[in-house]
């Protein structure tokens, strides 16, 4: 009978023991906001966005990227990335640019900085971009 008890009791203490190394995993990495432009100009019927987090310090690296139709700006937009891809020595940024007929139309000029600077929301102004 006794070895019973104990048995039942160390089952339960395993069980109460495994309830406390429970590990949260981390929460992802959320990048939004919205891209848009000054200009009071209406977008041609067939314009397409492109949105990417890119490495600002390493030109022509692309992180993540969203390409869709859009008929009008502002465009909202959303990057979940998990949190053991984020690299520390990276600086993170935002870029986006509009095209029509396959010519880009409005672009980023400017740095949008995201994450490492603990901003995760951002508004990416584009500019439009002179006619040839």
């Amino acid at each position: 009978m006794k070895s019973k008890i104990h048995a039942i009791i160390s089952l339960c203490c395993l069980i109460l023991l495994s309830a406390c190394v429970t590990v949260e995993p981390e929460p992802p990495v959320i990048v939004n906001g919205a891209a848009g432009y000054l200009e009071k100009i209406p977008l041609p019927q067939g314009s397409s966005i492109t949105i990417a987090v890119i490495d600002l310090d390493t030109p022509g690296v692309i992180v993540a990227q969203k390409s869709f139709d859009i008929a009008r700006a502002p465009v909202p937009f959303k990057f979940t990335f998990a949190s053991e891809t984020i690299d520390k020595s990276i600086n993170y940024g935002v870029v986006a640019m509009i095209q029509y007929q396959g010519k880009v139309i409005f672009q980023t000029y400017d740095r949008f900085p995201v994450i490492h600077n603990k901003k995760y929301t951002t508004e990416v102004l584009m500019k439009r971009v002179p006619m040839q």
